[in-house]
């Protein structure tokens, strides 16, 4: 009677087991198949997006070396846009977390600043503005 009640024990495990790794695969696929978008890809971008409170402040290209000084009435950040990769050089914000990110260059990649609400993100788009010396002012 024992042997028995153990035999079922380990069956059900090994079924519970297999179950577990079919859920487990499933997921896995799902992600690699339909989970690219709004997640780092691997590609390669060529436009930076940028941010302010929740608004489109400029799309700047990765293929032009340049220096862009985003400006709010939170402060600001200098974005360095350098050898196809953007980093954030220097923000006046206290803590200094998005200056020390390191450079970005992969579609869906980010930099964020959440004391001065920017956001600087890597997409694959057309520069809107490609002067560093004109901002787009909402």
């Amino acid at each position: 009677m024992a042997e028995n009640i153990n035999t079922r024990k380990i069956r059900n495990d090994i079924i519970f087991i297999g179950i577990l790794l079919l859920v487990i695969g499933i997921i896995a696929v799902a992600i690699l198949a339909f989970g690219k978008t709004g997640f780092i890809t691997g590609e390669q971008g060529n436009t930076v997006k940028v941010e302010v409170d929740g608004k489109v402040y400029g799309t700047y290209s990765l293929n032009k070396n340049q220096t862009v000084k985003i400006e709010s009435s939170l402060g600001y950040n200098i974005l360095v846009i350098e050898n196809g990769k953007a980093y954030v050089e220097e923000a006046s914000c206290p803590d200094g977390v998005c200056s020390d990110h390191k450079p970005i260059d992969l579609v869906g990649a980010s930099i964020i600043c959440l004391p001065n609400k920017v956001v600087v993100s890597i997409e694959n788009g057309d520069a809107e503005n490609d002067d560093p010396g004109l901002d787009i002012v909402s």
